[in-house]
């Protein structure tokens, strides 16, 4: 495919880079890697060996040595290049990622342009690493907080958004003055290398330090057992599933390193009575069926008002009829593949679990087959009746599963439904009743890192600081604040007097 040629995916790739030189490591595993829209071979990737790793860090943590000197603002132009030269692959990055993920090919572009976004919010973030000065209760004094570059930055992203959850990490992280190292889903290695590659034109035009910016491929039991237990990466932000993240915290926390943690998610939205349903049944399909339900932000519960639960029923019902489920290459399609059949197994039993725990399968949950599924990988997403009470709706299943709840009385029941889980992502309500809208969002409503009036549960703006609580893991990355993860603080007090006086009044003479 000629995409794959532009971004200088050959048919055998090296799994390691510091930046402009790959490893050659070929003993540890070749990783061959098939497409969920076809089943076809795409290529190949040689896994990293621990010594790759080693070198890997090593490289990093001088790089980071010499580029936190570097003036924030000129890190932000370094950033800003990586910016464009995205933009100039944007259409063949796209498509890997639709291709070698799954999802739609709108989705692959939007992917990348976030990508872009991201960047162009790290350049401006580069003249604004602030802090804050503190009146002391000492005479004579000046008191202050400022942030410095915290070190080697490690990055484990998960196959769902194989691309940009790097960039959220990495460019922050550049312009805060650490490097990175990623490791990327052995699911989706491709689109990681394709990246690296884009980038390599600009570490070279700006001579920047080799290990700025490393790529590491290779077995979560070793390779990614080293990053979580190696006291050079101070930070390691994790996206995966919850049972990923607890391990890794356990073990990062062990040695007092620092974590964001992007985890599961069981989101849901509420229907209230005074929902306009003209714009909540777009958000509500959109959010259980896009990407195949393989967000993390992905809608797997609606709550709806007894006095509108039938209508609201048949609508959404009528609405999934609609979908229409493919190659994610065409345009015309709005559902593409699961990434695998292991995800394709998780559905279904899922599906037959809802029916054991005493919920009904309204519409969906077959496995497709014929022309143009010939992958295996292709469903069709479905909706249950059920209770939040059943132990498969207290489950993540990463697949387009909407479960349809009904609340009775006030909207508090409803919000009461919705944080009974232990997932805390992406929540969403739709009312045109200010007086619910103001209820899901005060200290007694939504219990979520997002909460969200009048749209879905999906598509985040990177402007705002995404993450989740409960065993969403706390995390937080992208836009507000979220920098300072990236930075170690510092407490700073000056005597500008001829005095030493003491904190608290304390005298001491000598």
């Amino acid at each position: 495919m000629e995409f794959l040629k532009e971004l200088g995916i050959k048919e055998k790739n090296q799994g390691a880079s510091t930046g402009l030189k790959w490893n050659e490591t070929q003993d540890q595993g070749e990783l061959k890697v098939y497409s969920p829209v076809d089943g076809k071979y795409i290529a190949s990737v040689y896994q990293s060996s621990e010594e790759d790793y080693d070198n890997v860090v090593k490289t990093a943590h001088e790089a980071f040595k010499k580029w936190r000197k570097v003036p924030a603002p000129q890190r932000g132009e370094v950033v800003r290049q990586v910016g464009l030269a995205l933009r100039k692959f944007k259409e063949p990055l796209g498509k890997l990622v639709s291709y070698e993920m799954g999802k739609s090919l709108q989705e692959g572009f939007g992917e990348v342009q976030e990508m872009i976004d991201i960047c162009d919010f790290a350049v401006g973030q580069s003249r604004q690493l602030y802090g804050f000065t503190m009146h002391s209760e000492r005479p004579n004094h000046r008191m202050y907080d400022q942030y410095h570059p915290l070190g080697v930055v490690g990055t484990i992203s998960a196959f769902n958004f194989p691309v940009a959850v790097w960039s959220w990490n990495a460019m922050i992280a550049t312009v805060c003055g650490d490097s990175n190292i990623w490791k990327p889903s052995s699911k989706v290695p491709l689109t990681s290398i394709a990246v690296q590659n884009i980038i390599a034109e600009v570490i070279k035009e700006n001579d920047l330090p080799e290990g700025l910016f490393s790529l590491i491929v290779g077995r979560g039991s070793t390779v990614g057992e080293k990053m979580l237990n190696d006291k050079r990466v101070p930070l390691i932000s994790i996206t995966g599933s919850t049972h990923v993240g607890r391990h890794g915290a356990e073990v990062i926390s062990k040695r007092f390193g620092k974590t964001i943690l992007e985890l599961g998610g069981n989101n849901a939205i509420i229907l209230t009575p005074n929902a306009d349903l003209k714009i909540a049944v777009p958000g509500i399909v959109f959010g259980a069926v896009g990407t195949a339900g393989q967000r993390c932000t992905s809608t797997r519960r609606l709550i709806i008002h007894e006095d509108i639960y039938d209508k609201v029923k048949e609508i959404i019902v009528n609405a999934y009829k609609s979908v229409k489920i493919g190659n994610p290459l065409d345009q015309n399609n709005h559902v593409g593949p699961l990434i695998d059949k292991g995800a394709v197994e998780d559905f279904t039993k899922a599906i037959e679990l809802v029916k054991e725990q005493g919920g009904k399968i309204l519409y969906g949950g077959e496995v497709l087959e014929g022309e143009g599924y010939e992958s295996g990988c292709y469903v069709r997403p479905a909706i249950a009746e059920a209770e939040n009470h059943f132990e498969i709706v207290q489950e993540e299943t990463f697949a387009p599963l909407l479960y349809l709840l009904k609340y009775k009385g006030a909207v508090q029941n409803a919000i009461d439904i919705q944080n009974d889980v232990v997932q805390g992502l992406s929540s969403a309500i739709f009312t045109t009743n200010i007086l619910e809208a103001e209820a899901f969002l005060s200290a007694s409503g939504s219990d979520c890192g997002i909460a969200n009036v009048n749209i879905g549960t999906s598509g985040a703006e990177i402007g705002g600081a995404f993450g989740g609580e409960k065993e969403t893991g706390g995390g937080r990355e992208s836009g507000s604040d979220a920098w300072k993860a990236y930075m170690r603080r510092q407490t700073n007090t000056i005597n500008y007097g001829t005095d030493l006086p003491l904190a608290q009044g304390i005298k001491f003479d000598i």
